[in-house]
């Protein structure tokens, strides 16, 4: 019997308790591929080297900031540090603002960066997580 596994609840909950919920369900989920586009007000990051720093398929970090006194529909895009980039652009924000209002989770990733006249363009795709 000194040999013999035993599982009991308690085992259970503190082996549960080493993860982050969000670890724990990974295997379960599914990103859904939703839409193409780019990354806006990229041009108004103080610090450069956050940029310098992205490479392609990052995963970035999509919130919803609707006290936003620009954009009533803002959703705000991080990279993985939790440093921000800019926004998903107001053209195309208004179904993402509203599947996030509604508990769903988005997800961003890195598709291209380009080098362009007093900016860097930062492309991305925008994934729906499913569970």
């Amino acid at each position: 019997m000194a040999n013999d596994i035993v599982i009991s609840s308690e085992n259970a909950v503190s082996l549960a308790e080493q993860f982050k919920s969000e670890d724990l369900i990974k295997p379960l989920q599914k990103e859904i591929f939703l839409f193409d586009t780019f990354v806006a007000g990229t041009m108004h990051i103080e610090d450069e080297s956050i940029i310098k720093e992205l490479k392609s398929g990052e995963k970035l970090s999509l919130r919803r900031e609707p006290k936003n006194r620009f954009d009533e529909n803002a959703v705000r895009v991080d990279d993985e540090k939790g440093r921000k980039l800019g926004y998903v652009p107001e053209k195309d924000n208004y179904v993402f603002a509203r599947l996030m209002d509604a508990g769903k989770m988005l997800i961003g990733r890195v598709t291209d960066i380009k080098a362009k006249t007093g900016y860097t363009q930062v492309s991305m795709a925008i994934y729906l997580i499913d569970f």
